[in-house]
């Protein structure tokens, strides 16, 4: 990939973007030299490793991946023998902890949830606990080292703290003498060169003795050691010789130890790199609110709502753009500031980002192609170091770009032809397009010219384009318009603005007929254009609505069915223990009946027989009335709409709605119509209106509410104030439960659903969905 075409995107601007996400130098220094790649399987690797660490920023919403540094430097001097310094040991032993506490909380995670990349990485990590452990017993969190770090140390401090300690004494002896006030400066002890003196007037500088080490600027004041605390001081600086001798074996042999372990300290180093640059390109894709694509090896690209991610969210208009399959070539005709470059560096940026391994500022669903190589000549390319104009600046761009494309490159071209003769640029526009086509390329340009708008109807694989302009507000709306191309809108603007109608009429008779027929083609085709936008609009609700129905009748089958096998389980354990009691009570009447034989000689009475019979009688199980799937010996009613009937295959109650024919009807159990022929059914009544009874439904938006809602694509704000209105409707149709499809996306959407449900007074449990249920794109609510 050429930097040129990099900066001519501004992928610089996306690197310097996500360094702002970055937890160390390594993953720093990563982001400087990453890079789209043309690989495809390596795009996939990539694509996959973002969205795993996407994953688990959405579950735990930080990594620790504190106390990294770059020891390399460390390492190598470790390596050949040099001694390190405290702060460099520290350094190594924070990144070792924290190699050990990143792999550690990746395999607690993998636990619960799929991360094969990340666990791969992590296995790699050596976990060096020892010598971590050995660093930080001797060298403290400030890069001192400690008492701690062997007994030959702790011994000579204990020496060193003992002689201050009596050169302190000394001197505070002196300086609280009744003499000391006349003699002294200031009744204080302090250090020159390492030694303990104290300030001294000039007069009285022969009253001490000792040694002078300073004096004040002044020259009044000298620093004087008094002789009688020479030997101590002497002693003082022998100890703290042997003590940073000390320091410095202890140092040797840490540095000796880290050296040994140089190879395990180099991968700790390339994979907390790795890591820590992952997880800010995760971080990343959550701020631009991003989407993992799906990539392919074919040329098609699909960008739902792609938003260009250098521009504030909330100012973007979003589009669609599709290309590679119907057709390989979008010319995008209309005026200037309408949005055209914008929308050709929209879709060569979210190329190279997903080539990079970056998720994309459009919805889920979206699709990537890999090419090996992206071309663009965008801007104005007027070069004054070569002398070379506008025109020709573009040509020379363009000529490089002829002799490298194939078929498997995207191509964006920028105002194609212009800043030449109108009439030859748009020769030229044309025959450029017509190569590039012919060699396979994927193009979309844009351009001024009015006969490229009528390039994409002589030529199969082309299609029209423009950036609608809405001249009510005489300003752009920035919405892309595939297969309309654009107009001029010059005559509506200047009429808008005020010019005179018979100017107008003089101007447009000026026009020739041909442009005339091709601007009434236009605006008949963005007429045609809008009604059937409308249309198809109105036709996807209503699929949305009957797959909504679809889904619901589904899902209340299978609750249906489950519930019938839990009551028929109940029933049967119910009549089991019924037989078994009656069966208890016989073999008791049985036994009874045997010993009054044995007691009585079979001299048994009849009052006694009947007593008998009649705890038998009592020990028989009641047999219900009615007989659910039979239909009931009555005399056979006449059904009417209105009629409350009973459903004997659903074991459900519902009310006839209508006849449908050869003794069918039509019936409204719960939310659900169905069509159930009269033998199926049993009459129960018939109200005392002969209206249906109102079934406890809350409707929607022309719609009952369904067991599912769908917010993905959604805004955070709406999308909760929609959830709070479908709670309360669901609620009120007295569901058990209900799923809410928040998809996966950056995870905000997911956890502030969550957040407003585990608040939910009526809610009594939240899960996510099972495999065939969505997944974690899925929360089930119960409620209570």
């Amino acid at each position: 990939m050429q930097q040129k075409v990099l900066r001519t995107l501004e992928f610089d601007k996306i690197r310097e973007q996500l360094l702002e996400h970055v937890s160390s130098s390594l993953g720093y220094e990563k982001v400087q030299r990453f890079a789209p790649s043309s690989d495809y399987e390596e795009v996939i690797k990539l694509q996959n490793e973002t969205d795993e660490a996407v994953n688990v920023l959405r579950l735990k919403g930080n990594v620790p991946l504190g106390g990294i540094f770059d020891i390399r430097p460390h390492l190598k001097r470790a390596a050949i023998g040099g001694m390190l310094r405290p702060q460099e040991l520290m350094q190594i032993a924070s990144t070792v902890h924290a190699s050990r506490q990143i792999k550690k909380f990746i395999q607690e995670l993998a636990e619960e949830t799929d991360l094969p990349i990340l666990i791969s990485y992590t296995e790699e990590i050596i976990v060096l606990a020892e010598l971590e452990e050995k660093i930080r017993h001797a060298i403290d969190d400030g890069g001192e080292v400690l008492d701690s770090a062997s007994d030959a140390l702790r011994t000579l401090r204990q020496q060193l703290r003992s002689r201050e300690r009596r050169v302190r004494e000394k001197l505070e002896s002196m300086i609280r003498s009744s003499s000391a006030q006349k003699m002294l400066s200031d009744a204080i002890i302090t250090i020159r060169n390492d030694r303990f003196v104290i300030p001294v007037k000039q007069e009285y500088r022969g009253h001490y003795g000792g040694i002078i080490h300073d004096q004040s600027s002044s020259g009044q004041t000298l620093f004087m050691e008094p002789q009688s605390v020479v030997q101590l001081n002497n002693e003082l600086q022998e100890i703290r010789v042997k003590e940073q001798q000390e320091i410095e074996r202890i140092l040797i042999e840490l540095s000796l130890l880290v050296g040994e372990y140089e190879n395990d300290l180099l991968t700790i180093v390339h994979i907390m790199a790795e890591l820590d640059f992952l997880f800010a390109k995760a971080r990343y894709g959550k701020k631009i609110k991003g989407s993992k694509p799906a990539v392919n090896d074919k040329g098609i690209i699909k960008l739902f709502q792609a938003r260009h991610p250098l521009i504030p969210i909330d100012e973007v208009v979003a589009n669609t753009i599709t290309l590679g399959e119907e057709y390989t070539t979008i010319v995008i005709t209309g005026p200037n500031t309408g949005g055209k470059t914008v929308t050709l560096k929209t879709l060569g940026l979210c190329t190279v980002m997903a080539q990079a391994g970056l998720q994309i500022p459009a919805l889920d669903g979206s699709e990537i192609a890999v090419f090996d190589a992206v071309y663009a000549d965008i801007g104005d390319e007027q070069s004054i170091e070569q002398s070379l104009s506008t025109f020709s600046s573009h040509m020379v761009n363009i000529v490089d770009i002829l002799e490298r494309v194939d078929f498997n490159s995207l191509v964006l071209f920028d105002e194609l032809g212009a800043g030449t003769d109108p009439q030859e640029g748009a020769a030229l526009a044309i025959s450029i397009l017509d190569e590039v086509y012919r060699r396979g390329a994927r193009v979309i340009a844009t351009t001024h010219y009015p006969e490229l708008k009528a390039y994409g109807y002589n030529r199969p694989g082309v299609i029209n384009a423009s950036v609608e302009f809405n001249v009510e507000t005489l300003s752009p709306t920035y919405k892309l318009l595939l297969g309309v191309p654009g107009r001029s809108n010059a005559f509506e603007i200047s009429k808008r603005l005020g010019l005179k109608d018979s100017v107008i009429e003089m101007a447009k008779s000026y026009i020739s007929a041909d442009s005339n027929q091709v601007e009434n083609m236009i605006a008949s085709l963005e007429k045609s254009r809008r009604l059937a936008e409308q249309e198809a609009e109105e036709a996807h609700e209503l699929l949305k609505d009957a797959e909504k129905l679809h889904k619901d009748l589904q899902k209340q089958m299978v609750t249906y069915y489950e519930k019938k096998e839990e009551l028929v389980e109940k029933a049967k354990e119910e009549a089991s223990q019924i037989v078994e009691k009656a069966r208890e009570e016989a073999e008791g009447v049985i036994r009874d009946l045997r010993k009054l034989r044995l007691e009585k000689s079979a001299a048994v009475k009849e009052h006694e027989l009947i007593d008998a019979r009649k705890r038998l009688a009592e020990a028989e199980p009641e047999k219900s009335p009615v007989k659910i799937g039979k239909k009931s010996k009555t005399t056979k009613h006449t059904f009417q709409p209105g009629d409350e009937v009973m459903v004997h295959s659903f074991g459900q109650k519902g009310h006839l709605l209508e006849s449908t024919g050869k003794n069918e009807w039509q019936v409204q159990i719960g939310i659900l119509k169905m069509k159930v022929h009269e033998r199926d059914m049993e009459y129960i009544e018939t109200p005392k209106q002969k209206e249906v009874k109102p079934i406890v439904m809350v409707k929607g938006r022309d719609t009952s509410v369904g067991l599912e809602l769908d917010l993905r694509g959604e805004r955070y704000d709406a999308a909760l104030i929609r959830v709070e209105k479908y709670i309360d409707d669901a609620l009120l149709a007295n569901y058990p439960r209900v799923s809410i499809i928040h998809g996966k996306g950056t995870g905000a959407l997911m956890r502030g659903v969550q957040e407003y449900l585990k608040n939910h007074r009526s809610v009594k449990k939240i899960r996510f969905g099972e495999a065939g249920e969505g997944g974690t794109g899925v929360t089930i609510v119960e409620f209570k």
